[in-house]
């Protein structure tokens, strides 16, 4: 097996040389062209991994799969169901408190999810990660159990806010990179299953939550979410650290920034369509079941399902999506996709009917799914060296972690009481247009009033 940083290598003039050593002539806009053209040699060359050739498969590799899989369970399926703690908390414990004020709890966590985890790759590659997968899981399960004992608005924050979303942080870059080092061929399928815990894990805390709550009270409720993240996270453990002569090898130390990215138009396009499409994304799975309780008159079970069905509905959106960029490309895909979630944001204004808002909830669920997972397979697309990729991913993802913590604040602040109810139109509108938005920063930049198509690295990008 090839060593996977010496299968493509750039030249200064934007030509491509292939594994064959024959030149492969790429078309390149001059805004691109001249981007990679200014590189100095040294940043152009590629840093080679001192990890041993990937297994692609065996035992120990599908195990890292098994356990990635249970981890992004914890890592995001709390964050991407709070939707239904905002439901909860809104008509309950924190019935004073904005929508707004309550979002920041959620927001908080993803945050810190992002902004942590873009810390903990250079973590994972000094050699880190049995410690970071112990102290991680360890603050999801004292998270939940302080939230189990909580009942003012500050403590809420700290515990499910703050100390689950660092543990989260913790977990969520070195699980994926940890099936990165064991697979090189079949690496897409295999982090794609991990990706799928995310569903998986939203739709079995929901269910738990509504199951529960009526009979059992919130904090009892809370702590048999805690023994079920405790319980996967035992589970997860063995298998994520079988066969650890691969972490024992020697790794690289990533770089925690890249001056040369200052100067990269295209790394802050993209980081700009990135930062507008967190600040959109994350509102309809805050509000939904807030909107199907308070506008529509639904009840708690039925507002919590269709945050459920909406879930669900992203699992075979991440899958539909994946082979659409198999096939457009990641970042056309991306813009695709954010057009059409954007116009379903719009369409969410006009819903008046359950029936509308389930049908809605599957729509946005699917097609939203890509807004996480394609804007970090775009960033590859447009990076000059991959060896820098890491640290650049890290960069990018350290400003539009501050979209996370804004955008469900930002439109919880937009609801307004209109005739005894809730009006959600400010953040309809604000949705719909982070993402229309999102769509356009997509878009290359016109060139004698054309748009220019551009290919590397086996992805498209217009």
């Amino acid at each position: 097996m090839s060593d996977p940083y010496e299968h493509k290598e750039k030249t200064t003039s934007g030509d491509l040389i292939t594994e064959e050593g024959r030149e492969a002539s790429i078309p390149c806009s001059p805004s691109i062209h001249k981007t990679f053209s200014q590189r100095n040699e040294d940043e152009a060359q590629s840093v080679r991994s001192e990890l041993p050739r990937a297994p692609d498969g065996g035992l120990h590799a599908w195990l890292k799969v098994f356990g990635g899989f249970l981890l992004y369970m914890n890592i995001w399926g709390f964050t991407i169901s709070f939707g239904a703690f905002q439901a909860y908390y809104r008509g309950n414990m924190l019935s004073s408190s904005s929508s707004s004020a309550i979002s920041w709890i959620g927001t908080a966590q993803a945050w810190l999810l992002i902004l942590v985890g873009s810390l903990s790759g250079p973590l994972f590659d000094l050699g880190y990660f049995r410690s970071m997968l112990i102290t991680g899981n360890v603050l999801i399960v004292i998270g939940l159990m302080m939230l189990s004992l909580c009942d003012q608005y500050w403590q809420i924050f700290l515990a499910q806010g703050l100390c689950m979303g660092l543990g989260a942080g913790l977990l969520y870059v070195p699980s994926l990179a940890l099936v990165g080092i064991w697979f090189d061929k079949r690496r897409a399928v295999a982090m794609g299953i991990v990706m799928s815990g995310i569903a998986v894990g939203g739709v079995a805390y929901i269910m738990t939550f509504d199951r529960l709550i009526s009979t059992a009270g919130f904090p009892w409720t809370i702590r048999t979410l805690g023994f079920m993240a405790l319980f996967i996270a035992l589970v997860s453990f063995p298998a994520l650290v079988s066969g650890s002569s691969m972490l024992a090898r020697p790794r690289k130390a990533r770089a925690l920034f890249d001056r040369s990215a200052i100067k990269d138009k295209l790394f802050w396009i993209f980081t700009g369509a990135t930062f507008l499409n967190f600040l959109g994304y994350n509102v309809p799975y805050f509000y939904i079941p807030t909107f199907a309780r308070e506008r529509l008159g639904s009840s708690d079970s039925m507002a919590f399902y269709m945050l459920v069905m909406s879930i669900s509905a992203s699992f075979f959106g991440r899958l539909a999506s994946g082979v659409a960029a198999h096939h457009l490309g990641s970042i056309v895909t991306w813009m695709i996709c954010s057009l059409l979630a954007a116009m379903m944001a719009f369409v969410w204004i006009g819903i008046e009917t359950e029936r509308a808002m389930i049908a809605f909830s599957v729509v946005w669920g699917f097609l939203s799914a890509s807004l996480v997972t394609l804007p970090s397979a775009a960033f590859a697309s447009i990076c000059p060296d991959l060896s820098r990729l890491g640290t650049r991913l890290g960069m990018s993802w350290g400003v539009t972690s501050i979209a996370s913590l804004t955008g469900p604040p930002i439109a919880g602040a937009l609801l307004r009481r209109k005739e005894g109810r809730t009006d959600f139109l400010g953040a309809q509108l604000w949705s719909g247009a982070c993402l229309l938005l999102t769509a356009a920063a997509t878009i290359e930049r016109r060139a004698e009033g054309k748009l220019l198509y551009y290919e590397t690295v086996g992805e498209a990008i217009w």
